[in-house]
This record gives C-alpha cells, structure tokens and sequence, in this order.
C-alpha cells in the first residue's frame, strides 16, 4: 500500500437548524446546534483513512480552542497529526452554517483564517512526506497559491496530484499541468470549462478539455446518475448506488477519500471509483460529515451485498 499526502482545509462546523432562514436583521429561535470537524481536506483525509489508507494530512490551525477539536478527532481516530502547520496570529478556520428545517436550504459562511496564510516555506516543510507518498489530494478550500505550490512541488516529485477541485475557483493552466487526475462535480466541470454538463456526451466534450490542459485522468460526478470516467482513450459512466440517504452533506468528500484509499491500494481506476462511490453511498446515510464516513469493514461488506 503506497502513502497518499491530503493537503486541504480544516474548519470547525458551527451547524444550527431553524424553522426558516433569518431575513436581515431577524433573531430566530433554533431547534438544534452541532458543533464538530469540517473542511473538505480534512473530510477526505478522514474518509481515506476510515477506508484503509496509510494518509498524512497537511492542514493549518490556530492556536486556539478550535484547534483542540481538530487535535482530539485524529488522536480519536488513530490519525497522524505530525503534519500540521500552526499560525500564532491567524485563527483556526470556521463556518457557520444555518440549515432551514422544512426545506433543508442552508446558508453558510466561512471564515478561512489560518487557512489564507499558508506560506511556500510551510509547504517546503512537508516535501518529505509528499516525495515519500504516490498521491497528493488537493480541494480548492485554502489559498491558492499554496496548492498551486504543492502541486509543483509534487509534480517535480513524481507524486501523481489529484484536484478536487471544490469549492469553484478559476484553475489556471499551469495549476492543470501539474494534475495527474481532476475530480470535479457537474457543476464545477461546467464552470471550470464552459460545457454544461447533462449527460454522458457533455461530460466526454468536458473531459476532452481537461485532457487538453495535460490531465491524465477526469473523474466527474454526476449525482445520483453516478461517476463519468476518461481515461487511457476509454471514457465509461459507472452508475452509482442507489440508498435511502439521511444526509448528504460531505458525500463528495466521502467519494474523493475513497477513491484515494482505493487507488493508494493499487486498485485499477475504475475498482478504485467503484471503491469511492460504496465510500459515498455509506456516508449518506448517516447524519454529519467525518462521523459519517464508513469504516473499511463497512465499504467491504457494502460493495460484497452489491
């Protein structure tokens, strides 16, 4: 089994569910509040790990209470933490999300905090574990030019660079030069290319201007119609499961972690998206993002029933 290196966001979810969003200046009474670990790099470092991988994850905390939350999850989990980076002048990153009950429409802020001050230093100190890991996961939740950075550095490294390239941002060339494999959903696909992307025709003209910036491999998600693969000239759409989902709030993050384990296992492309779409369907259907996420005797069983 090869090392894989998550070099993303941590931030903690301050979730509240009401009876309807507050309009501006509006004081609502909420009828549930969570508190937990979030932000799509340390979803997926948590994903891949639950699913078996040997991960490092790279993240970068304050020096504050909510840093201990991100602390106490990995040593619960067994997880490495010799990797993160801490700032003492910045905050440890936080979103605030209101989720309105009756119709599950949601409205969240994010505060990146030490998430936006991630220096080449700070990434230079972790060119160990990237030389040492076949895959570099990169989100596009931190600041930019440090993924773009460590996607250098990984690709001079020989280290195969995967993007999920979520939340949307503007990738540039150089940025895709450096990506062995991008993992974008229908909707990023189509911001990141200007294709709208409705079916299996539109995701091949999608995949086509990916492959034409230098990536190898694209991987689109399709929702509940499942996972378009391009790869070594075959383009084939896997169909994804079909569950009673209670919460899908981080199945993308689910799907990405499971894809990574499975591949940093030598499975081939499409076992390992297989492997990634039993990692998804799992997580939604429980409640949350990292407490979601399957454990590896789960997905196996999962994928031994389907």
């Amino acid at each position: 089994m090869g090392k894989v290196t998550v070099f993303g966001s941590f931030v903690v979810d301050l979730m509240a569910r009401t009876p309807h969003l507050p309009a501006p200046g509006e004081t609502v009474r909420g009828t549930m509040f969570r508190m937990g670990a979030g932000g799509k790099g340390f979803n997926q470092a948590v994903a891949a790990h639950k699913a078996g991988a040997e991960v490092a994850v790279v993240t970068k905390l304050g020096r504050d209470s909510f840093a201990d939350i991100a602390l106490k999850t990995m040593e619960e989990l067994g997880m490495d933490d010799s990797h993160l980076l801490f700032s003492d002048a910045d905050p440890t990153g936080a979103a605030l999300i209101t989720v309105d009950e009756k119709t599950g429409q949601n409205e969240i802020v994010v505060v990146p905090g030490a998430l936006n001050s991630i220096s080449d230093e700070e990434v230079l100190s972790f060119k160990a574990q990237i030389a040492e890991s076949e895959y570099l996961l990169l989100q596009l939740e931190i600041d930019l030019d440090a993924d773009l950075f460590a996607a250098r550095t990984a690709h001079d490294l020989g280290c195969k660079v995967i993007l999920n390239s979520a939340p949307y941002a503007p990738v540039s060339d150089a940025f895709f030069q450096c990506c062995y494999m991008v993992t974008p959903n229908e909707v990023e696909a189509e911001e990141l290319t200007g294709i709208t992307v409705k079916d299996e025709p539109s995701a091949a003209k999608a995949a086509d201007y990916f492959h034409a910036k230098g990536v190898e491999v694209v991987v689109i998600t399709l929702g509940d119609r499942g996972v378009f693969v391009s790869a070594e000239g075959k383009k084939t759409l896997i169909p994804a499961f079909h569950v009673d989902a209670v919460d899908t709030t981080g199945a993308g993050d689910a799907f990405s972690g499971g894809l990574l384990a499975g591949l940093s296992e030598g499975m081939d492309l499409w076992e390992a998206v297989r492997f990634g779409q039993a990692t998804a369907a799992l997580s939604v259907q429980k409640l949350g993002t990292t407490p979601a996420m399957p454990w590896r005797e789960d997905i196996d069983r999962f994928l031994a029933d389907h």
